[in-house]
């Protein structure tokens, strides 16, 4: 019962995820790839069928090889993922959001800002 829930816990996490990156599409708030990569990553747990659905997909597939093969992120992700993140916090700063807030939310993109760019691209 116990792996049996696990693996309907993982399906429900990558089905989020790939959600999540459909939502990320149109809203420039949200990045698809973490959760396309996510969703795969859920996926290859809970739901091969659809693990191997993302891999063969024409959009997502070659992210996901790619990103499991040899770690690389495109280098037109990784400069629209800074600009987003960048206009974000642009955003929340000129609508005088709070400091305490600015500064959650200019550290946590400033990582992922640097995660990003020490990963090698193609």
């Amino acid at each position: 019962m116990a792996a049996r829930s696990g693996k309907t816990g993982f399906r429900v996490l990558a089905y989020l995820s790939i959600g999540l990156a459909a939502i990320g599409v149109v809203l420039p708030l949200l990045p698809t790839t973490p959760f396309v990569l996510l969703a795969a990553f859920f996926a290859s747990k809970g739901s091969p069928a659809f693990a191997s659905w993302l891999e063969e997909h024409p959009t997502f597939g070659p992210a996901i090889i790619d990103w499991r093969r040899n770690r690389v992120i495109p280098k037109k992700a990784k400069v629209l993922a800074c600009s987003m993140m960048l206009l974000s916090w642009s955003l929340l700063f000129f609508m005088g959001v709070a400091g305490i807030v600015l500064a959650i939310s200019g550290t946590f993109m400033a990582c992922v800002a640097m995660y990003l760019l020490t990963r090698p691209s193609y």
